[in-house]
Formats: structure tokens, C-alpha cells, sequence
């Protein structure tokens, strides 16, 4: 996890209309907001000087492309600053980029309030000429409006750069694919180019073979290490041993691989595990709270976002997983989905600590597996998926309120997640498939949907959001609108 390494550069406008003297005020009010962003927001704020010329534009710009600390930058006109100045920085700028209209005083000072304090003061009128360049060069940017001490402001801020910080992880993220992906399965599958032209992800396919070989060279300390992480993060709740230490044995080998050849995300295939006398449950689990992206039968596409997005969430309450719809519950007035899969969710969303069983999988024609089973804390979360339109990536967020699951499934021992989806169970599915999302997901409990908006904008993807206010017919509309857009190149 590498979020505490970021920072984003403040970049305030001004021009040699007003005189000089003004330059010191100018780079003092932004020293001293970006010192109180630094504060509050997930990332530290860095105040460069003022710029007052194109070439002083472009120049910031281009080192902000080659600083790898840099996750992006925070624009302000203090006063008015000519927009045609901005365009040669603006074409070089490669980082994500957040305009924020504010001012430094938050009241109009009605009795001072003279020309030398508008020549200072003119963000109203400023930030409106930066806007329009922005507008004009389709530039892919936020925009956040208010005062800057207040907490809306700064949470809208907040959320931009996790997207932002995701940007960046996200483009230097390689995926391990062990083995392929499921036989005739189509919506876990996709264009790993078009994936790595849009995101960034490199995608590399090793066979079983390889992690084999690793399994069979792991040593009895380092099963006995790993079992003893297990029972300090877990409830041991089984007598069968040499299953849980085979699992142990999986993720020793998994791991080394991933870090040797620094991997931030993996898949397994149950229909392809050759030796392996176990499909990877708590192994993948346990590799997921660590931070690693998980995705199961060879969906290396939801793996990939489970990392950015546990990236994105680093530090925030909840958690994040990944997620399959498992299946329905349509008692009326009460209709609910509940979220699962036959081994691999992150134990980062359990209520409670998790237990360690041992039980039959009835897939894979493998031994007994080892796996985390445990019920999902209540509260809002999102799902998101990420499917390939064949002329696009298309990102679906539904809005979920998590619910508790006050019954047991003694014959299904898995870790469930029990939500109602918004605006409702038919209209959310319904919706869900117009749009063509798969059924495989990362559910998050830290995250919400602006900040996969901001992430997509970025990454320049398109984005289908189902929420509180869905209406069928407006969402095909949307959906029909966004074709012809993209068919058109828009």
C-alpha cells in the first residue's frame, strides 16, 4: 500500500496586471490552505509558487508528469488568470486534475472592500475564465465549488484523490492469471490491450506449473509461520489441520511468486489445478486482507479492480471484497440478494472475527478445502463491476444497503453479505442486465459511487451508476445515448 507516498501539487493562477506585490500574499494564502488540506484530506498538499506566464505553466505541468510522487493537481485562479496561457500546460498535463473555484476569505468584507482588495480577490470571475479552457479542451477534470475550510468541499476533494491515487496504482498494476480463464464463460473475460491501453493493467498468464513448483518447495516453518498468522486473525473452528496447513502451504507459494514478480492481483480456475489438491480458499482470502486483488474461475478484470479499489479505500472504515450474486430472497416487501462465493471473500467485511472450517466443495474434484466463513457487517456499500462493451470498458456501480443476516446456513458454510439493492431488488437486477454486468463484483463498504465516477473519468471509461432515483426507461436512455456517443467517438 503505497497512499501515504502521494502528494498533490497546488497550483494557484495569477498574472503581472496587478503588480508583484501581490505574488507574496498569493503564495502565502495557498501555503497555508494546502498546509490545512494536508491535514484533513487522505494526501498531503504541496503549495508550488504562484504561475503567472505560459512557459511558468507548461514548466510545472511537466515536472508534475515526472515526479512519481505527484498523483495529481489542484488548480485555483486567485485572480484572473488568462485562460490561453493554460492551454500548452494543460496539453502536456498527464497526471488527473481537480479545479477548485473558491477564496481565501470566506465573507465579503463589506466595510475594507476596495480595488486593491478586488485586484487581489477575484477567484468569482477568475476561476470562470479557467473554467471555459477547461470546457473548451474537453479536458477530463473535477470540479468543486465553496469555501475552502469547509467540510463538503474537502470531502469532495478527499474523494477525487482516491480516485486519483487509484489512477495512478492503477497503471502500473500487473495481474497474475494462473491459468485461463473458465471454459465459455464470457463476461469475465475481455481485451487484456484495450484493458492495459485504458487502465494501465498488465496482464501475464503463468500456468499451474509454476505455482506447483512453489508449493511443492515450501517448508514445514513456513506452513508453521503462516498457520500462526492464521490463528491470530482467525478463529481456528476445525480438527482437520493438514487441510488448513495445505492452505497455508498454497498461499506461502502464491505469495512469493506475486512478490517476486510484483504482481498486485491473481486468479485461480477450479476447472485447471492439476496437483494442487486443494482449490485456494483461505489462501486467497487471507492474501486479499492483505491487500492483494482476487478474482475467481480466471475473471482477472474483477481481481484488478478489487486491488485499485482496495487501494482507493486504504485507511477508511469498512471493507472491501470480492463479490459474487449468489442468489435471491423475494419475499415481498422484503426482496434482498445475497452476496457470496463457494470460498474466496475477504474477511476485511466480516462483523466478526472469522471462523476457520473445513467442508466439502462439491466443484474441482479436489480435497476438502479450507476456508474463512463468517456473516458481513451491516451498512452502505457499493458493487461494482467492470464488463467489456466490445468498443469500450463499461464500469456499473449499484448503490446497497447491507443488511444483517439473522439466519444461518448451516448445509452452505461460506461468508455471505446479505444487501438490499437501490431503488429495489427488480429494478436493480433489471438494471444490472440492460447494462450487461457480470456476476462477479467488488463490494465495498469504504468507497462509494463518486468516488468509481472520479476513478472512471480518469481513466477515461464510461460509467452506469443504479441508485435510489433508477428509473427503467431513463436508464435505457442512458444507455442508448452513451452507444451513440461512444459509436460517434464523442
Amino acid at each position: 500500500m503505497a497512499f501515504k507516498d502521494y502528494e498533490f501539487w497546488f497550483v494557484v493562477g495569477t498574472q503581472f496586471l496587478y503588480g508583484e506585490d501581490i505574488f507574496e500574499t498569493i503564495n502565502s494564502h495557498a501555503t497555508e490552505m494546502a498546509d490545512e488540506w494536508s491535514k484533513k484530506l487522505p494526501c498531503k498538499v504541496v503549495a508550488k509558487p504562484c504561475v503567472k506566464t505560459s512557459k511558468e505553466i507548461l514548466y510545472i505541468m511537466q515536472d508534475a508528469n515526472n515526479d512519481e510522487h505527484c498523483a495529481g493537481v489542484i488548480t485555483w485562479m486567485h485572480t484572473f488568470s488568462p485562460s490561453k496561457m493554460w492551454i500548452a500546460g494543460f496539453n502536456a498535463l498527464k497526471k488527473p486534475f481537480l479545479h477548485v473555484n473558491t477564496q481565501y476569505n470566506r465573507d465579503i468584507p463589506w466595510q475594507d472592500i476596495d480595488m486593491d482588495f478586488m485586484n487581489l480577490n477575484q477567484s468569482a470571475h477568475g476561476d470562470r475564465e479557467h473554467g471555459y479552457i477547461t470546457a473548451r479542451m474537453r479536458l477530463k477534470q473535477k470540479a468543486v465549488a465553496g469555501y475552502w475550510k469547509d467540510e463538503t468541499v474537502q470531502d469532495k476533494i478527499g474523494t477525487w484523490m482516491r480516485a486519483a491515487v487509484g489512477a495512478m496504482e492503477s497503471r502500473k498494476l500487473r495481474v497474475l492469471r494462473i491459468s485461463d480463464n473458465m471454459r465459455n464463460v464470457a463476461v469475465t473475460d475481455g481485451d487484456k490491450i484495450e484493458a492495459q491501453i485504458k487502465l494501465g493493467w498488465q496482464v501475464d498468464h503463468y500456468g499451474v506449473g509454476d505455482i506447483i513448483k512453489l508449493v511443492n518447495a515450501v517448508t514445514d516453518d513456513e506452513i508453521d509461520a503462516q498457520m500462526a498468522e492464521y490463528e491470530k486473525n482467525y478463529i481456528m473452528d476445525t480438527d482437520n489441520l493438514d487441510a488448513v496447513r495445505y492452505q497455508a502451504r498454497e498461499e506461502v507459494a502464491i505469495k512469493k511468486f506475486l512478490e517476486k514478480e510484483g504482481f498486485g492481483a491473481f486468479h485461480t480456475n477450479f476447472e485447471d489445478l492439476q496437483e494442487l489438491r486443494q482449490l485456494p480458499g483461505l489462501a486467497a482470502q487471507d492474501l486479499m486482507r492483505q491487500g492483494y486483488g482476487f478474482g475467481a474461475e480466471g475473471d482477472w478484470k474483477v481481481a484488478a479492480m478489487t486491488r485499485v479499489m482496495k487501494l482507493m479505500a486504504e485507511g477508511m472504515h469498512g471493507g472491501t471484497a470480492f463479490m459474487e450474486d449468489y442468489t435471491y430472497h423475494f419475499e415481498p416487501g422484503n426482496e434482498m440478494l445475497l452476496g457470496s462465493h463457494m470460498l474466496e471473500v475477504c474477511p476485511t467485511i466480516a462483523s466478526e472475527k472469522a471462523k476457520i472450517q473445513v467442508h466439502p466443495l462439491g466443484i474441482g474434484d479436489r480435497e476438502d478445502p479450507a476456508r474463512l466463513v463468517f456473516k458481513a457487517q451491516t451498512g452502505n456499500a457499493i458493487v461494482v463491476t467492470l464488463v467489456d462493451m466490445g468498443d469500450r470498458l463499461r464500469m456499473i456501480v449499484n448503490d446497497v444497503e447491507c443488511k444483517e443476516q439473522v439466519n444461518d446456513m448451516p448445509k452452505l458454510p461460506v461468508a455471505g453479505v446479505l444487501w438490499k439493492p437501490l431503488p429495489c431488488l427488480q429494478t436493480s437486477a433489471e438494471a444490472w442486465m440492460y447494462a450487461g454486468g457480470a456476476h462477479h463484483s467488488v463490494l465495498s463498504y469504504s468507497l462509494n459511487a463518486e468516488h468509481m465516477r472520479d476513478f472512471a473519468e480518469i481513466m477515461g471509461i464510461e460509467f452506469i451508476h443504479i441508485n435510489k432515483n433508477t428509473e427503467i426507461n431513463e436508464f435505457r436512455k442512458e444507455l442508448f445515448y452513451n452507444d451513440v456517443a461512444y459509436k460517434l467517438g464523442m
